[in-house]
């Protein structure tokens, strides 16, 4: 049993960002969800159990935690490893190894355990969670979805008593989050005590037990498994929590299969594009091009056999924001760095009634907004980060947009000490500094909670009212109903139009 008593924590150098007067007991083979609005102190709460404060994060701890009567805080962090295990948000903070297979059995043989027993664990755990075509495979070219599956295959192979899960669907397509769903709930048959701290509610409905509400570093409220299937959007909403209940066919309409409903999108007309119009000709692309490719350095439309991307057409008018889903894998974020001039062997070209783009040009046309958006700040203060993306630095314009996007009273601190939202409100004043006419973003409601969702909803709808043509990528229905003007499906690398 997991006792938590009295516990108040803040972390090293900040006031506000913590827990108070945390008094709860987790039992044996419980499945809790902990939810809330970002920074309401759900992940601080997992690490308290799973050791991480106070070993790894400093702070002011008063309380005591307790796991099968064992003090956490006076256990050594790598005796808690075998019992408990935690999937974090972001897999590729918790990898050790550079392939699957040596991923997977990295646990057990940190922990001592013998070579056959290692084995032995691998080969159940791959067959236990399907994992039989992600292994040998290097770690670097998974989606962020098999890298989630593979995290999930390292905690099992230590065979915790207890599962800590950090918004473990936040990368995860829909078919990918029921077979998540699949091993939350084997893991529930197998006995363990399984803490989910998550934003996307519905696939979970059926699966918990309990549900703590947190916010502001406080447990506010706590619903059995029944009272919470009954909270309709309305009550989740004044939480800013997602729904529970998210109907079938709402999201078969995005992520279902039914192709009586979608069309493969070619060019049936041969047209110029009109005034307000974009056609996207030939992108063709392959992560392999050396092994085609013997006397030439681009794809062609020939290639398309050997190709992950292959969307010969695809129009789309000026100012509109079209959603782009796909499973794991299927070369949505290829598509992306493909359009923005990222990748140099693809020859896709954007077309307008007066212009023909391709190849690096595609780069000042293009600004791509990344899934974590910490890859793309460079300096040290939000002006400065604004102002680099100018042909022309004009301290003036900068001003005007961070106005525009609510960030003018940050102008002068440093970017990595701004929150998630609004450091990619600052990759947006970028892209806007650097006048792209095309915006994309590569999942950008990863992990967020409903009002965050709603803002960037929002921000989307604002730079389509500014005439930027949006594409963004997603797994999240809720985000294609509220701002999205049609959706296309990748498939295989093929383009899809879902009606």
């Amino acid at each position: 049993m997991i006792e938590i008593k009295n516990v108040n924590y803040h972390y090293a150098g900040s006031e506000n960002n913590g827990l108070e007067n945390i008094n709860l007991n987790i039992y044996d083979g419980e499945c809790v969800l902990l939810c809330g609005a970002s920074g309401c102190g759900k992940t601080t709460l997992t690490r308290l159990v799973n050791g991480l404060i106070p070993h790894f994060f400093k702070g002011e701890l008063a309380g005591e935690v307790m796991i099968n009567g064992k003090v956490v805080s006076q256990e050594e962090i790598y005796n808690l490893a075998g019992i408990v295990g935690s999937v974090f948000q972001n897999p590729r903070s918790q990898f050790f190894s550079v392939d699957t297979d040596g991923e997977i059995t990295f646990g057990p043989e940190n922990i001592g355990i013998e070579k056959k027993e290692i084995l032995a664990r691998k080969d159940k755990v791959i067959t236990e969670l399907n994992l039989e075509k992600l292994m040998n495979r290097s770690l670097f070219e998974l989606s962020g979805g098999e890298k989630q599956k593979i995290a999930c295959g390292s905690v099992a192979a230590l065979l915790p008593e207890i599962v800590i899960l950090d918004e473990p669907s936040s990368n995860l397509d829909y078919k990918s989050i029921k077979k998540l769903r699949d091993i939350i709930l084997l893991w529930k048959s197998q006995g363990k005590t399984i803490i989910i701290s998550e934003h996307r509610l519905w696939y979970l409905r059926n699966v918990i037990d309990r549900v703590i509400y947190m916010e502001k570093g406080r447990i506010e409220k706590e619903w059995n498994h029944e009272e919470f299937a009954k909270l309709n959007a309305e009550e989740l909403a004044l939480k800013e929590l997602r729904p529970v209940d998210v109907e079938e066919n709402y999201i078969n309409r995005f992520f279902g299969k039914n192709s009586d409903k979608e069309e493969q999108i070619y060019d049936k007309t041969q047209n110029e594009p009109a005034d307000n119009e974009m056609v996207l000709r030939d992108f063709f692309f392959t992560y392999h091009p050396k092994k085609y490719l013997l006397f030439r350095k681009k794809i062609s439309p020939q290639d398309e056999k050997i190709c992950e991307l292959k969307i010969p057409y695809l129009k789309v008018r000026k100012g509109e924001i079209i959603g782009v889903i796909g499973n794991n894998g299927s070369g949505k974020s290829t598509f992306l760095r493909c359009l923005c001039g990222l990748e140099k062997s693809c020859i896709g070209r954007v077309e307008t009634c007066d212009r023909n783009v391709y190849g690096t040009k595609l780069t000042k046309l293009c600004y791509m907004v990344m899934q974590d958006v910490n890859h793309q700040l460079f300096t040290d203060s939000v002006l400065s980060e604004v102002m680099l993306s100018m042909e022309k630095p004009d301290e003036n314009i900068a001003d005007g947009i961070l106005k525009e996007l609510d960030l003018f009273e940050y102008r002068q601190k440093h970017p990595m000490a701004l929150s998630g939202g609004q450091k990619q409100r600052v990759a947006i004043a970028s892209a806007m500094a650097a006048k792209a006419e095309i915006m994309l973003f590569d999942e950008p409601t990863s992990g967020l909670d409903y009002r965050h969702m709603k803002e960037v909803s929002g921000l989307l709808k604002q730079l389509s009212e500014q005439g930027k043509t949006v594409f963004v990528s997603t797994h999240d229905p809720e985000l294609l109903e509220l701002c999205c003007d049609r959706t296309i499906r990748i498939e295989n690398g093929k383009a899809y139009e879902v009606f």
